[in-house]
C-alpha cells in the first residue's frame, strides 16, 4: 500500500503513473470488497500550526453520511475545543456543502486514482 504523498513546489500532487496505478489497484480492491464505503485520503496542510495531525491518513467512509456528520468525527478524531475552528477543503480547492453526503462529494471530486482527497486547515490558512 502506497501511503506517501508527492507534492511538487506550488503544493499540488503530483503523482507518478506507477503510483496511479497502485492506487487504483487499492481503490478497486477496497470498492469491491467495502462497495458502500468512500476512499478517503486525508492531509494536514502543509503550512497548518495550530491543528494537530490525525493518527491516520486513510478512511472508509459509509456512502450516506453526510460532510457534517464526517466532520464531527474527525474533529473529535482531533479532540478539538468547540472554540477550534477547522476546514476540510477538497482537492486541496474549496469547501464542500456541509449537506451533501459522502458519495454526492465522491462522485463530483474523486481523483483519477478513485481516492477522495481531503486537507484539513484553520482558519490562519485563509489569512486570518
Amino acid at each position: 500500500i502506497c501511503t506517501q504523498t508527492f507534492r511538487d513546489w506550488t503544493g499540488s500532487r503530483s503523482v507518478h503513473a506507477p503510483i496511479i496505478a497502485t492506487r487504483k489497484r487499492e481503490v478497486a480492491g477496497i470498492r469491491a470488497k467495502f462497495p458502500n464505503k468512500i476512499p478517503v485520503i486525508i492531509e494536514r496542510y502543509d503550512k497548518e500550526k495550530y491543528l494537530p495531525p490525525l493518527d491516520k491518513t486513510k478512511f472508509l467512509v459509509p456512502q450516506e453520511l453526510t460532510m457534517t456528520q464526517f466532520l464531527t468525527i474527525i474533529r473529535n478524531r482531533m479532540a478539538l475545543l468547540p472554540s477550534q475552528a477547522f476546514y476540510l477543503l477538497i482537492n486541496n480547492r474549496g469547501l464542500a456543502s456541509m449537506s451533501l453526503t459522502m458519495a454526492q462529494v465522491y462522485k463530483q471530486h474523486q481523483d483519477e486514482d478513485g481516492f477522495l482527497y481531503m486537507t484539513y486547515a484553520s482558519q490562519e490558512m485563509f489569512g486570518r
